[in-house]
């Protein structure tokens, strides 16, 4: 089994930055790729970027170049760096996690194929 568990969502001006992490415990060692995801209010739930074993990053379009993936396996924690946030970055922040790498190109926007998913931590952003 893995646990997941999302911090550091806190509420922050516009314009500001914020680093997420996602503590992993568990079978850390079977985990292939993992996913940030975020469900802003009253919206569906999207797949923000994506890395796997091999470091391959994968991100959104709308969010390239402002929101920063990355996973530091010594301390089995993953990584989101935010800058210049916006109003439409508030929402709540999950990591997900899969023992697949074959399809983590493919399918890391896809919430429900991945095996692992936390619990989420809330990002508010104030104009």
């Amino acid at each position: 089994q893995v646990q997941l568990v999302e911090s550091g969502g806190v509420s922050v001006q516009a314009g500001g930055s914020l680093r997420l992490s996602c503590a992993v415990s568990g079978y850390t060692h079977s985990i292939r790729c993992m996913a940030w995801f975020r469900q802003p209010p009253g919206q569906e739930r999207e797949g923000v970027p994506s890395i796997d074993n091999d470091g391959r990053i994968s991100y959104v379009d709308s969010v390239e170049c402002r929101l920063t993936i990355s996973r530091y396996n010594a301390k089995n924690t993953m990584y989101l760096q935010m800058y210049r946030l916006k109003a439409e970055d508030t929402g709540v922040y999950y990591c997900a996690a899969s023992l697949d790498v074959n399809r983590c190109s493919s399918a890391w926007k896809n919430w429900y194929w991945y095996s692992y998913r936390g619990q989420g931590t809330q990002v508010t952003v104030s104009s």
